[in-house]
């Protein structure tokens, strides 16, 4: 059968919601095989007052974030917009955004998925890459490794990082079948970094961070179209 796409490419799916239906979503994740899938609450920026006159209940906020390959990556939007009806009042929004690079364990994890449901095979894994000037590293770890991502992210020649708070909501049997334990509760820290130097400060968070240490961290980076305050 045709290769259509030598190298496969990857996406981080992004739901933000009310906490109500955010239950609803976690459980569509969960039945999901994908490995990993986090939850953060957030709130909205509408004043109560504004939101109690329109009807549209609490200001919080629920955001979940999964990767996926490119081509479910759709399936994934579809199936969201019509079991929470997103469009709705009050429901909520969904979009992915391209993936520009992920540390080895979590490719490998999303390319065995991308072959079992692809209509092509995968010969070959080719690296990421952006024409962007910046990029987001992202590397989610267990509490209390933030710092150690730091440290590894500014040896490789970071300048400063945001660290957010937040619980792994993924499938046990999936991260065990992967040889995985995963603590719930996550730190998330972004690094906003050329793009230059972002194969070495993943690398480094990776070697320092990885999956198989005990911080347990996953890697991947965004693109960033433009960006003002460097």
């Amino acid at each position: 059968m045709e290769n259509h796409e030598k190298n496969p490419s990857f996406q981080l799916l992004v739901l933000i919601t009310n906490p109500k239906l955010a239950e609803k979503a976690t459980k569509i994740f969960q039945k999901s095989t994908l490995p990993v899938q986090y939850r953060l609450n957030a709130e909205g920026t509408a004043s109560s007052e504004v939101m109690d006159m329109l009807g549209l209940g609490s200001i919080d906020k629920c955001i979940l974030m999964s990767t996926v390959p490119r081509q479910l990556g759709d399936a994934m939007l579809s199936k969201l917009r019509v079991e929470l009806h997103l469009g709705a009042v009050n429901s909520g929004i969904a979009f992915t955004m391209s993936l520009t690079g992920l540390n080895k364990l979590l490719l490998r994890m999303l390319t065995k998925i991308d072959e079992e449901n692809a209509p092509y095979s995968i010969r070959k894994v080719g690296n990421i890459m952006s024409d962007t000037k910046y990029a987001l590293v992202v590397a989610t770890v267990n509490i209390g490794f933030s710092g150690d991502v730091m440290d590894a992210a500014r040896a490789a020649g970071a300048s400063g990082g945001t660290v957010i708070h937040s619980h792994w909501i993924g499938n046990q049997e999936v991260a065990a079948s992967w040889g995985l334990s995963m603590q719930e509760e996550k730190e998330i820290v972004l690094i906003l970094s050329d793009t230059e130097k972002k194969v070495e400060i993943m690398s480094a968070i990776s070697e320092k961070c990885g999956m198989r240490s005990e911080a347990k961290g996953l890697v991947v980076s965004l693109p960033i179209d433009a960006v003002m305050g460097l």
